[in-house]
């Protein structure tokens, strides 16, 4: 059973046939003026309405990129560079993920001073440690609007209210790949002045996603060429991506109500059977407003991640230690250390995520399988390591 879908998700049947059909038949280069280039050129128009369509905003606010790790560079390093004239200071949160964690870690490295705000013990970003680090020199925020790792939802309307009283020349950046096509995401409604979004999260294909940049806000470009995308991003468009990703939005889009009642109903189930389970301690809040239904994580103190994983594994359920980026590390989860998690907690979470597909009949098939699986690990844990709790 896969239950990795924030890393990400398989392909609606229909997305692949639409992408199919598009590789056979609309293989001109929309930048070309014949009529193959042409044709070309509409679909990525018609695709461009449809995303701007689930946004509620206008289609030429929409610039598509290769995904969410290009979508967040643009925005951040293009905000950064056109308006370095306002100020110098930069501010994000702790537990960002490592694509924009990592560019304001090399913006320090060139000289930008970044606050890197802290979270409360159930992954929230607070609005008084926010006020109390803006400046008359901040020039950019970038907040998260659901964190990858353990599925806290941001109070980005109340971010953006209090950017817009205080430092109202502050862009504000939302990287919403992991909430896109699943909560309600309106830019201009929750005041975002710019927005990442990738297509492998919602069941499109990999290698495609876009930026959503408010109008009359200007991006420096990060990849100079040929002017694609209004100057910024330059490259030929990837048709058929881009269509799959449009097909992808709109489908998530029409089945998102019903989306968010099955994979509540998931979670709801999940998180009464590991409170049953005592070697096992959940993330983030007890609230369930406050948690994307859609990711569950939790944390076997004592016992490494990547042991967890590879035991369901074992069982055919796939899931995950954190974030895909960084799966593959043994260090302690940046992101639970900033929640105030010991070393033994932080270095043995497991994320769960998951879809309409999966039925309530397998949500207790991998209740069982997980129940047995802490049964068969506990025996290699010391006594002191099973006592240790946060």
């Amino acid at each position: 059973m896969y239950l990795d879908y924030a890393a990400t998700t398989p392909p609606y049947e229909e997305v692949i046939e639409t992408m199919a059909e598009v590789m056979r038949s609309y293989y001109g280069n929309p930048s070309s003026l014949h009529r193959a280039g042409v044709d070309a050129e509409r679909l990525i128009s018609q695709a461009r309405m449809v995303i701007a369509q689930c946004l509620r905003c206008k289609p030429d606010e929409i610039v598509f990129t290769s995904g969410g790790t290009e979508s967040n560079n643009m925005a951040i390093q293009g905000s950064v560079l056109q308006y370095k004239y306002r100020g110098n200071h930069l501010i994000t949160s702790i537990i960002e993920h490592a694509s924009v964690y990592d560019v304001f870690l090399q913006l320090e490295k060139q000289g930008f001073e970044v606050t890197y705000l802290p979270v409360d013990e159930t992954g929230q970003v607070r609005l008084e440690d926010l006020r109390q680090a803006l400046r008359e020199d901040t020039i950019l925020v970038s907040i998260m609007a659901v964190n990858n790792e353990m599925g806290r939802i941001q109070p980005i309307q109340e971010i953006s209210r209090l950017l817009k009283a205080l430092a109202p020349r502050a862009i504000f950046h939302v990287d919403a790949v992991q909430a896109i096509g699943k909560l309600e995401i309106e830019p201009e409604k929750l005041g975002i002045d710019v927005l990442s979004g990738s297509a492998h999260k919602l069941r499109g294909p990999k290698g495609t996603g876009f930026l959503y940049c408010r109008q009359g806000l200007e991006l420096q470009p990060i990849v100079w060429g040929g002017g694609q995308e209004g100057g910024l991003r330059s490259g030929t468009e990837n048709v058929p991506g881009i269509v799959g990703m449009a097909k992808a939005m709109r489908m998530a889009c029409d089945q998102r109500l019903l989306f968010l009642e099955h994979t509540s109903r998931l979670r709801e189930y999940w998180v009464r059977l590991i409170e049953q389970i005592p070697e096992l301690q959940l993330s983030g809040s007890t609230e369930e407003s406050d948690m994307a239904p859609y990711i569950l994580h939790f944390s076997y103190p004592g016992m490494k991640s990547e042991v967890m994983v590879h035991a369901l594994e074992k069982h055919h359920m796939y899931v995950s230690a954190r974030s895909a980026c960084s799966s593959g590390a043994e260090k302690p989860s940046r992101v639970l250390k900033a929640m105030g998690y010991s070393d033994a907690r932080a270095v043995s979470g497991v994320r769960i995520s998951y879809s309409l597909e999966q039925s309530i009949e397998d949500a207790q098939r991998f209740g069982e399988i997980l129940k047995q699986v802490v049964q068969q690990l506990k025996p290699t844990i010391p006594l002191q390591q099973r006592q240790r709790r946060r």
